[in-house]
């Protein structure tokens, strides 16, 4: 029986997103096809993603062309450090122009399960000239497992004035995507390659993904 999700999830149902996903979930993936596994997976998830939200705008060039253009334009990647930065250039690499990026450093305390905010690199409050506008942030991180880093990092944006956040993500567990939404239900959509049911804990079922960021920057048991 199939589970129900929040509105506003996505889990993507792609063969070759199912099949690399599978292949990133082996111990035996190294740094190098870690970091191919999550662009590949990424691009998939963003393409799903951005075809849903975005538009086309059209305007005149000469007789005989016409540009095409993405609405809304404002738009901000914000990758959560570290591991979000794997997911980065994928999702540039669909954007017709470039795009701002704020980074947002968080981690998981391991006694109280809360995230701590360590680094938040948002530009200062939108100002009444358009400075600092972002109309779409789009959250990537390749991991929600409790959902207590995504849903801290949705509270962040929301109070700074962002009227509506995207989340893309390479797995996450079924309690993750019950509780993100719930932090903001209007304004909040996620967009994942997979779904794992999880542990009481709130962690993976073997085999997981681990800490990507380890497993990309070869850091494991520092």
């Amino acid at each position: 029986m199939a589970t129900s999700h929040p509105d506003g999830v996505h889990i993507s149902s792609h063969p070759c997103l199912r099949a690399k996903l599978s292949q990133l979930r082996s111990s035996s993936t190294n740094a190098a096809d870690t970091k191919r596994l999550v662009h590949d997976i990424s691009t998939i998830i963003a393409c799903e993603a951005l075809g849903d939200i975005l538009a086309t705008d059209e305007s005149p060039l000469g007789y005989e062309y016409t540009t095409e253009g993405i609405s809304p334009s404002h738009i901000s990647l914000i990758p959560i450090l570290r591991s979000g930065l794997s997911m980065l250039d994928a999702v540039q690499s669909l954007l017709p122009s470039p795009v701002s990026i704020h980074h947002l450093g968080m981690y998981r305390d391991k006694s109280t399960l809360s995230a701590v905010e360590y680094y938040n690199n948002l530009p200062p409050q939108r100002t009444d000239d358009g400075a600092g506008r972002m109309d779409v942030a789009i959250i990537v991180d390749p991991i929600i497992a409790t959902g207590s880093t995504v849903c801290a990092a949705i509270e962040t944006l929301r109070d700074w004035g962002a009227p509506r956040i995207v989340c893309l993500a390479v797995l996450a567990t079924e309690g993750g995507l019950r509780r993100a939404p719930e932090v903001w239900p209007e304004g909040v959509e996620l967009w994942v390659g997979g779904v794992d049911p999880g542990t009481d804990d709130g962690g993976m079922i073997k085999p997981g993904l681990g800490d990507i960021g380890d497993r990309l920057f070869l850091t494991v048991g520092k």
